[in-house]
């Protein structure tokens, strides 16, 4: 039996892989989506994908990791910004999954695992069957003749349209003009995991593998990369220049401050350094310190929004909001109103608790969430103005919209209720209130049927 649970375990957690990232945690900073989303905008009109309805989402998990979970998204790990040395290795990690959504991966996918579970609970049953006979050891050997069939088939499923994928991002990174070194040493960066961790790089081993061997890998898609025209194209500078201070910024705010002082020591003045310490300092609660590393980068960039916004975080987040509004405003104009700045801008202006304010936090909100309506942090400041404001409906509404993004769906279906007590019948917020509620009633009918 404990082999077998440790087959079905192996099984599941292939199952569990391939979970869309909504359970886990979605890290976003207005700095770091601009740029993804500028790094993978060649690579989605080069895969014949319309460009805007491509969203790169970042996921905070440590491991080395991308992958498509259904729609046009693709999720990267934090672990595989933190692992990777330039945008062009993230590029070619891009336009292998953009490969896997041009190829209708996720669709077949699923086709794939249904035979495979299908295939597993015939022997189940044969096995229960055999097992009511009598013949113990005779069912133990159905099942698991079962299981591995049912594995070998899903894994072998899977490893073909790895290996489409693979073709379909050389294509799309020649197509955009980007040269596919990243791609191949990202793939090396791979292949010395598996080194470091033991895993096999025999044949043999392929079988109980969801992807192709690393080694394979590379020798096929060095030929393809190195007769690309695009092979000797160099790096866009400026792209990787924003890369290296995002992957600083990263690191900074994830890893705990004496591991970034570590890496990066007060000895190095450079841009990244700075973002990242500035990080450290804040988190440690060096408020002087961390407000001494923004000052610094901007004196070498009095309007970088992205200082900008982080100076007025800083200043925010210790409590002095007043004192963080100069900075925030001015992120806020620089960027058109960026939706994630702005809802932080807001959140300064009702934190001051000056009500001169709150009908300027109002506009910015309501622009935030007009712009960016998956935005929990928006909708709730945005609440939180309206109770202000006497505006209890739509304080409701407001809180409908946050609890239904967070998956609290019976608290969305009474905020929303209340929300459409207090409105007036017909109008977009009224309508709004009773789409929520009906949303909300279906996912938790959805939870209930799965229970």
């Amino acid at each position: 039996m404990r082999i077998l649970g440790n087959f079905l375990a192996i099984f599941a957690a292939l199952v569990l892989a391939a979970q869309p990232a909504a359970a886990q945690s979605i890290l976003r900073d207005a700095e770091t989506e601009a740029l993804l989303q500028d790094m993978a905008a060649p690579l989605v009109e080069a895969a014949g994908l319309k460009p805007g309805n491509v969203d790169i989402v970042l996921v905070n998990d440590p491991s080395i990791n991308a992958f498509v979970a259904g729609g046009q998204v693709v999720y990267l790990h934090s672990g595989l910004i933190d692992a990777a040395d330039t945008a062009n290795e993230v590029q070619g990690v891009i336009a292998h999954e953009l490969g896997h959504i041009t190829g209708g991966h996720i669709i077949r996918s699923s086709e794939g695992m249904g035979t495979a579970t299908n295939i597993s609970i015939v022997s189940l049953l044969l096995g229960v069957a055999a097992a009511v006979a009598g013949a113990g050891d005779a069912a133990m050997g159905v099942i698991m003749a079962g299981q591995q069939a049912a594995m070998g088939k899903f894994l072998a499923f899977t490893r073909v349209q790895e290996s489409s994928a693979d073709a379909a991002g050389v294509q799309i990174l020649s197509d955009a003009g980007i040269s596919g070194r990243g791609s191949l040493a990202f793939f090396k960066k791979l292949q010395n995991q598996e080194f470091r961790y033991g895993f096999s790089q025999s044949d043999d081993a392929a079988f109980g593998r969801t992807h192709p061997l690393s080694g394979d890998r590379i020798a096929r898609l060095r030929e393809d990369y190195t007769v690309d025209p695009a092979w000797d194209t160099a790096d866009d500078a400026a792209m990787q220049q924003r890369f290296e201070r995002v992957k600083a910024k990263l690191f900074g705010y994830l890893s705990q401050p004496a591991r970034t002082l570590q890496q990066f020591p007060e000895s190095r003045t450079d841009v990244p350094a700075r973002y990242a310490r500035a990080y450290a300092y804040h988190k440690n609660a060096m408020v002087d310190q961390a407000l001494a590393e923004t000052q610094a980068l901007l004196e070498l960039n009095p309007s970088d929004p992205y200082f900008l916004e982080l100076e007025g975080q800083i200043l925010l987040e210790s409590g002095k909001p007043d004192e963080a509004l100069d900075a925030l405003r001015q992120a806020t104009e620089l960027t058109n109103s960026t939706p994630l700045i702005a809802s932080v801008f807001g959140h300064a202006l009702i934190a001051t608790e000056d009500a001169a304010h709150f009908d300027e936090a109002e506009r910015v909100l309501r622009a935030a969430v007009g712009r960016d309506r998956l935005n929990p942090f928006a909708w709730y400041q945005l609440g939180v103005v309206y109770a202000q404001q006497g505006d209890l409906p739509r304080a409701r509404l407001a809180s409908a919209e946050q609890q239904v993004m967070t998956r609290r769906y019976a608290e969305a279906i009474r905020s929303a209720q209340a929300a459409e007590i207090g409105l007036e019948a017909g109008t977009p917020d009224w309508i709004r209130a009773q789409d929520i509620g009906l949303q909300a009633r279906a996912e938790l009918e959805r939870q209930q049927k799965r229970k």
